[in-house]
């Protein structure tokens, strides 16, 4: 890693500043190479999953990436303009421009739930701002990582792209590798170790973690259309994304009409799990026995699970219908922990204020859902609470939305990708005040006192 790192950092140091026809030759060779391997990166999925339904992969993995390179082609060229900033009287008639610099190597450390769109979407905005990059895939998507390495190794040579596998110990060198910048998704358990890490070389860094995403259900909404609109976010990928809602907040009167609701719509979209091409499995062993571990863990605690299918774990397929939780108590552990899988607490409210203080007591999530068309109270969430994200009437869709930054807060994470803010991310935005001529600077050169500069200090203290 460490031949890899200096191999990188010299030849950005001999060519720090990547034209724009060289970073869009760059984009468009990486979005044909997606085109000739996107069946294979499927196919690689789904064997590393044991079963990952295509469409999850091509909604969530490929469609993403190709939308992230279109709409980055189309702004390149005016993300890389210098903005001009106001001098201000007092710098007049001097000019500021602030210029957007490629920082240099860029770490990318990249998480096993969506291996392709979190390599190749930062990939991208990185290749955009003129950086170099080292991407570290996970050790748990040894196939998918196969056909990448393929994939980048058709389009760049390693002093551009290069690809970094291993576990733990290689991931924690490669954190503490001296970067630009530093961009990790996963646990925010493991985003403390980066974090940690980096900051022995004052590396900035780019924190995607995960949390608690709430979903508000307010009394006026109806259960069905909540459930419509919910649903989806949940079952994606079977639930193992970083945005997926992770519990429900109702009205308590409307509990049952909502797990009538969702068992209803899950066989419409489902039926059976089992051996179901559309539904995805769990990605190993040690995420399926954590996710029983949780199920257990509610069950002796007195927690009612009600399976949206009525199918329960299936072991030999590693897959899990939605199980919906009720009776859960912050005693179990399934409301302790991001739960990144297929179970969903139901917890009934009595009143909204009671709602909302649940959820500005808790760490800020990634994602906060809110399903209801009262303008004043969709305000009103807006205002009192915090997330990285907001979607109302929607879930997850909002990470799709390439010209909006997409980030976390608190303990979901710190700094942004996605859009001018991720191109922003990757690059130093460098202040350059340029005076000509006519030097007004010597103005306020000593002796001091003067009628000028008394005049000055007047002037803006006025």
């Amino acid at each position: 890693m460490e031949l890899l790192f200096k191999a990188q950092r010299e030849a950005f140091d001999a060519a720090p500043y990547p034209d724009y026809e060289q970073r869009r030759q760059a984009l468009l060779a990486l979005k044909s190479a997606l085109k000739q391997h996107q069946q294979q990166l499927v196919d690689a999925l789904s064997l590393d999953y044991g079963h990952r339904s295509s469409h999850d992969s091509q909604i969530a993995d490929i469609l993403p990436t190709f939308n992230l390179l279109n709409y980055s082609l189309a702004r390149l060229k005016g993300w890389m303009k210098p903005s001009r900033r106001h001098a201000g009287l007092l710098l007049a008639p001097a000019k500021v421009r602030v210029h957007y610099q490629p920082k240099g190597v860029i770490g990318i450390i990249v998480p096993w739930n969506f291996p392709i769109v979190l390599s190749l979407g930062p990939l991208v905005t990185a290749l955009a701002a003129g950086n170099r990059v080292m991407l570290k895939l996970s050790e748990f998507t040894p196939a998918t990582n196969k056909v990448l390495k393929v994939l980048l190794g058709s389009v760049f040579d390693e002093e551009q792209v290069c690809v970094v596998e291993g576990e733990a110990a290689q991931a924690a060198a490669f954190s503490a590798l001296p970067f630009d910048h530093l961009l990790f998704t996963g646990s925010t358990a493991v985003g403390r170790h980066v974090m940690k890490a980096a900051a022995a070389n004052l590396t900035p860094v780019t924190l995607e973690l995960g949390g608690k995403s709430p979903v508000l259900v307010a009394p006026d909404m109806d259960m069905t259309a909540a459930v419509e609109r919910l649903i989806y976010g949940k079952c994606l990928n079977a639930g193992q994304i970083c945005v997926a809602p992770d519990y429900v907040l109702l009205p308590r009167a409307k509990v049952p009409e909502f797990v009538a609701a969702f068992q209803k719509k899950f066989a419409a979209l489902y039926g059976k799990v089992a051996d179901n091409a559309d539904y995805s499995a769990i990605i190993n062993e040690r995420q399926w026995q954590r996710l029983l571990d949780l199920l257990d863990d509610a069950e002796a605690k007195g927690a009612e699970v009600v399976s949206a299918s009525g199918e329960g774990p299936l072991d030999a397929q590693r897959k899990l219908a939605t199980q919906l939780l009720l009776g859960v108590t912050d005693e179990m552990l399934v409301m302790q922990e991001e739960i990144f899988g297929p179970l969903l607490p139901l917890l009934p409210y009595d009143s909204l204020d009671e709602a909302l203080d649940y959820i500005r007591a808790r760490p800020r999530p990634l994602a906060l859902y809110l399903m209801s068309f009262d303008t004043k109270l969709q305000q009103r969430v807006l205002e009192e609470t915090h997330s990285g994200g907001v979607c109302i009437n929607e879930t997850v869709l909002h990470v799709a939305a390439d010209d909006a930054p997409f980030g976390g807060i608190g303990t979901s994470g710190m700094g942004h990708y996605h859009g001018e803010e991720g191109f922003r991310s990757f690059s130093h935005a460098r202040t350059v005040l340029q005076s000509g001529r006519l030097h007004t600077g010597k103005l306020v050169h000593p002796p001091y006192g003067k009628a000028l500069q008394r005049l000055l200090l007047g002037w803006f203290q006025r």
